[in-house]
């Protein structure tokens, strides 16, 4: 089960599916395959990455299935949804089938912190025992969560074990949090996202590590190893190397197709393509990301 020591690389997993938007399970199996080659500590399934907004829930229910039918690692999986009825019904169909937690994000339309607050409480209680991770991800339309909030949500649900920060700024939060720990709160596991595009920050300022995407899952892998055994100066080296194509994988709108585009590129995925509506890239923006790949080569060489 999840729990608040999580740390390390939850890496939020990509949706394969054909040209037609058709799922691809046996894409699914592949790609879940070569996730794990790369040493990630566990995976996050319907997410936002994962375009969970574009399947139903009968598809959600078979790739959560298939996944956690296939893996050791722990997985979490997004449940999140406009109605507490499906989020339920999808927590109870994950955890049977062997998920870790899931994964909730409070919804834009919420109003101040005791809406914010009201909402997650009711979470809490509908999920009885099982650990969720509360997704902190306001740039996507989430609600703005300042740590003194943060630490009342912790407060008020004690199965909520994950913080998912993704505000941006926001590497103050994450001390602040901390702070609040050193003080004698409880203590959260902080996995970060933005696709590790602050990760060596993020990890210095304490955070346990990544729950995110991003076309090279051993760079996240490595770099929360190198901090994790102390050695922070390598840990950057080795990002600034990839730092050109998180930076470009961070494009809103465009940064999914880019990421699939360079999974399909490196043999993860049998096609790049994202289920309607989604971006497609020109001819020119692939001419980019592959002058982006053959200078990491060169630099990885």
């Amino acid at each position: 089960m999840l729990t608040a020591n999580a740390r390390g690389v939850y890496l939020i997993a990509a949706t394969p599916f054909a040209e037609d938007g058709v799922l691809d399970l046996d894409g699914l199996d592949r790609l879940i395959d070569w996730y794990l080659a790369r040493g990630v500590d566990g995976l996050t399934i319907l997410g936002q990455l994962g375009e969970a907004p574009k399947l139903t829930l009968e598809e959600s229910l078979v790739v959560a299935r298939r996944v956690l039918a296939r893996v050791r690692v722990p997985v979490v999986v997004g449940v999140s949804s406009p109605g507490f009825a499906s989020l339920v019904q999808l927590t109870e169909a994950v955890m049977a089938a062997g998920a870790a937690g899931v994964m909730i994000a409070p919804p834009g339309t919420l109003r101040g912190d005791e809406a914010v607050l009201g909402y997650c409480s009711e979470v809490a209680a509908l999920l009885g025992p099982v650990p969720w991770v509360l997704q902190d991800f306001p740039l996507a339309g989430g609600p703005p969560m300042g740590a003194a909030l943060i630490r009342r949500i912790a407060d008020a649900c004690p199965n909520m074990a994950v913080l998912k920060h993704e505000d941006w700024p926001g590497l103050d939060k994450i001390t602040a949090v901390r702070r609040q720990e050193a003080a004698g709160a409880r203590r959260l596991a902080i996995l970060c996202g933005h696709g590790g595009i602050l990760l060596p920050h993020e990890l210095a300022r304490g955070a346990d590590g990544a729950m995110t995407g991003f076309s090279f899952p051993e760079m996240l892998v490595d770099v929360c190893r190198l901090v994790r055994d102390g050695e922070p100066d390598t840990a950057l080296d080795l990002y600034d190397r990839y730092l050109p194509l998180v930076r470009y994988e961070q494009q809103p709108g465009l940064g999914l197709a880019v990421r699939k585009y360079v999974l399909w590129r490196r043999g993860a995925l049998g096609t790049p393509a994202l289920r309607s509506p989604g971006a497609r890239l020109s001819a020119e923006t692939r001419a980019e990301v592959d002058l982006l790949l053959a200078r990491l080569e060169r630099a990885l060489a």
